[in-house]
């Protein structure tokens, strides 16, 4: 996997994040989502590397990023924080505006980082996602059931880490919704580092933020302050959101630029539909 890509570990000054990098051309910053790591696009980025400077990184918490001390309000672990170590491993690469897609939780750090710095971000692109606090605000009881684990995860420590912790490998693996798409060698990785109980921890300060930090701020923007840069909306036709959504309409609430297609796989569309994921993310981009 990411064959001709380089390996590092950058350290933003909040957290160690695992960078690989590789190709040329116009930086494109790429985050995945819970509960993968960068890895996740290794069937998308050596693709888009021909044609970008393409950055994958682990979200702090996540992989083999650093797992930051928590506080009381979650702040080390929302949305904004992550897109400060997004915003310091791009400019350690030398890049201070750039292209980003983000896949799931990384989606939301992208959408967010496009809010608070308009200057950085050129491009966004998000797979699978609405904001945070269009879900918060529209749940009914198909979207509790549904994401059930937004509320699972959010529980008040130690909770979901007691459970998970029991076996990780079965939580993992075998949770309601979870289909077998990955790769044997991503599945590896994922694995491994979920078997972590700080990156465990961490996932659940990543959703207990979205609950309280991310909904705010999200609420503070929504009708006043809209995402400037074009922004591409891409779900799984397969999945839950176009049942539950109109994800254009949405989406047009919160950015005026917005373009966007469902992709013809289940949740993990870069691993399931890498042909067609590859093909969006490259006409957007380079558009």
């Amino acid at each position: 996997m990411f064959e001709g890509f380089a390996l590092e570990r950058v350290d933003t000054g909040e957290a160690t994040i695992r960078v690989r990098h590789g190709g040329s051309g116009p930086p494109l910053l790429l985050l995945h989502g819970h509960p993968q790591t960068h890895v996740m696009w290794h069937l998308v980025a050596p693709r888009l590397a021909r044609e970008f400077t393409v950055v994958a990184m682990d979200l702090r918490g996540y992989g083999e990023s650093s797992k930051p001390q928590t506080t009381d309000d979650h702040e080390p672990y929302s949305k904004r924080a992550m897109g400060r170590d997004c915003l310091a491993v791009m400019q350690r690469f030398g890049f201070t505006r750039f292209d980003i897609a983000g896949h799931d939780r990384g989606g939301r750090v992208a959408y967010r980082l496009a809010l608070d710095h308009p200057e950085r971000v050129r491009r966004v692109a998000v797979l699978d996602i609405l904001p945070t606090s269009e879900h918060f605000r529209r749940t009914d009881m198909r979207f509790a059931l549904g994401y059930w684990h937004w509320f699972f995860l959010a529980q008040p420590y130690p909770l979901p880490e007691t459970l998970i912790g029991a076996d990780p490998d079965w939580f993992f693996r075998h949770r309601p919704g979870r289909r077998p798409v990955f790769t044997e060698e991503a599945e590896q990785d994922y694995v491994r580092c979920y078997r972590n109980p700080e990156t465990i921890h961490a996932a659940c300060e990543d959703y207990r933020a979205a609950a309280t930090y991310d909904f705010a701020l999200d609420e503070a923007d929504r009708g006043r302050r809209k995402i400037a840069a074009p922004l591409l909306a891409l779900w799984a036709a397969r999945g839950s959101l176009p049942g539950w959504y109109d994800v254009l309409a949405v989406w047009r609430d919160w950015a005026d630029d917005v373009r966007g297609a469902p992709i013809p796989s289940g949740h993990f569309m870069p691993e399931e539909a890498p042909d067609e994921t590859y093909a969006a993310l490259r006409t957007f981009f380079t558009g």
